[in-house]
């Protein structure tokens, strides 16, 4: 096998493989040779068919698979003989003509298009600067939350006489379209708590002032957005018939609520939720710090960028804006703009997170970061509970689809690096509010880049940059937005 440099530009490079013709007829005799005494042919005993006949009958089908196998070694002997850290999937060009080749009449010749790793020096970690925003759980907030539970275990009693807002109403109803009853509009005992607005618009105002054994024809119109087709936007009617009304009582914020929801004291409630508060506060205060770091890499780093990868980056942020728009979801940013203008922002966005991508794979392989199978088997497990009654199906879809997995293992390999990093940066911790940590940053960071802009939709929700062990500037999934809630027969009037 010859293998010769074509071209190398910037990172881009083409190799020249030739495979000479005898080398393939060698190993053509060699896999007949192998496969004759298996073959079963009528009119030969197995084992005995002359190695002739198998050639005759089956040697265009097994030259076929060898070429096949000769493309493949070629290439990889391309990227070991010339060590070669590929940025990119080699594509396979000018390959000449195979019935030539098939024939004994040529060599096998083929072109290795590929993009080749930038060679850089990383930053040294600890002269990169870290603002680190974080902020205390308080007891407003404590007492907040103390409250919120005292009101999602609200208790009612019975009452004589009219219902008011913030009264339960438990009553039977039926739903009508133009007279007639559909489906997922009745129920039985069904509680309606007033002023909660839990139901379709109307349905609770119209039961304001009824009480036990009134019956009422409800009239309301069902929004525009509502999850069942056939009821969006329709005006209804519900029969209701009231069987009893209820008013609350009130909870008391102690021992006693603690012990209902399964803790053993107000102490040890209170502690919960303060634990609650200070990882919800954690969590945000490292999603800013990770911010600062990637602007800090991004401004501390420039090279050359792998054109195939800045490519597919630029092409998925692409067909994602594309997409949004079409959907009627077009970021507000981009309203007037030309296309030619807002290629040249997001293919800003794509530089910053393949560079972003690189820099962190890089870190990771000089400091022997590395994800492991444990992780990657907690994280689908993670993913198959999503999916409660279907795990096994998930499992499976795993085990089929390395792709998918490594598309877990990207986001997991991201997240170790950057902790990694931040452990050994100069990192400044300075207390703020909830609020302002909650805050979306509102300059853009690094230089002419626009990787700060909000929204394209779903696009907005990807990572900064997911690099994977072998494809850095892979962008970790999108984060699922929470699903709409699907207003039940109930909402309809439950």
């Amino acid at each position: 096998m010859q293998i010769v440099e074509k071209s190398a530009e910037g990172l881009s490079r083409v190799y020249g493989v030739t495979i000479a013709a005898t080398l393939i007829a060698t190993r053509t005799d060699a896999k007949i040779a192998e496969l004759a005494p298996q073959l079963n042919i009528k009119g030969f005993r197995k084992g005995k068919v002359p190695v002739v006949h198998v050639k005759r009958m089956y040697g265009k089908s097994i030259m076929g698979d060898l070429l096949n196998e000769l493309v493949q070694e070629g290439i990889e002997g391309t990227v070991s003989s010339n060590g070669i850290r590929a940025a990119s999937q080699p594509d396979v060009t000018n390959l000449g003509n195979l019935a030539d080749v098939m024939d004994g009449k040529a060599d096998l010749t083929f072109d290795v298009e590929l993009d080749i790793m930038p060679d850089f020096t990383p930053a040294e970690l600890q002269s990169l600067s870290v603002t680190r925003p974080v902020a205390e759980a308080t007891e407003a907030e404590i007492d907040e939350a103390l409250a919120e539970i005292a009101k999602q275990s609200q208790s009612f009693e019975v009452k004589k006489g009219k219902a008011a807002n913030g009264d339960a109403v438990v009553c039977n109803f039926v739903g009508k379209l133009n007279g007639v009853e559909f489906d997922g509009g009745k129920a039985d005992g069904s509680t309606v708590v007033l002023g909660s607005n839990t139901y379709i618009p109307g349905f609770e105002k119209q039961l304001v002032g009824v009480k036990a054994g009134d019956e009422k024809v409800l009239n309301v119109t069902f929004p525009a957005e509502y999850g069942v087709a056939t009821l969006a936007g329709q005006a209804a009617t519900f029969d209701v018939t009231v069987v009893e009304v209820k008013k609350a009582v009130e909870t008391k914020i102690d021992d006693d609520l603690a012990k209902n929801i399964g803790l053993s004291d107000l102490a040890t409630l209170k502690d919960a939720i303060k634990k609650n508060i200070e990882d919800q506060l954690a969590q945000l205060s490292r999603q800013k710090a990770k911010r600062s770091l990637l602007d800090a890499l991004d401004a501390t780093h420039s090279f050359d960028l792998p054109p195939k990868m800045l490519a597919a980056e630029f092409d998925a942020i692409w067909a994602q804006v594309t997409q949004d728009k079409a959907a009627g979801n077009e970021d507000p940013e981009d309203a007037g703009k030309s296309e030619d203008e807002l290629k040249a922002e997001y293919t800003k966005i794509a530089e910053r997170r393949v560079r972003l991508g690189l820099v962190l794979a890089e870190l990771g392989r000089v400091n022997g970061v590395e994800v492991k199978d444990e992780e990657v088997a907690r994280a689908i497990q993670a993913e198959a509970s999503r999916y409660p009654g279907q795990e096994r199906q998930v499992f499976e879809f795993f085990q089929k689809n390395p792709n998918a997995v490594a598309s877990l293992r990207a986001p997991l390999y991201e997240e170790k690096v950057v902790d990694f990093v931040l452990q050994m940066a100069n990192v400044t911790d300075v207390t703020v509010s909830r609020a302002e940590l909650e805050s979306e940053d509102e300059v853009a960071p690094a230089a002419d880049a626009k990787p700060a802009k909000k929204a394209p939709a779903k696009a907005k929700a990807k990572k900064e940059a997911a690099p994977a062990e072998e494809a850095p500037a892979e962008v970790a999934a999108e984060e699922k937005p929470a699903p709409k809630k699907k207003a039940p027969a109930k909402k309809k009037a439950d």
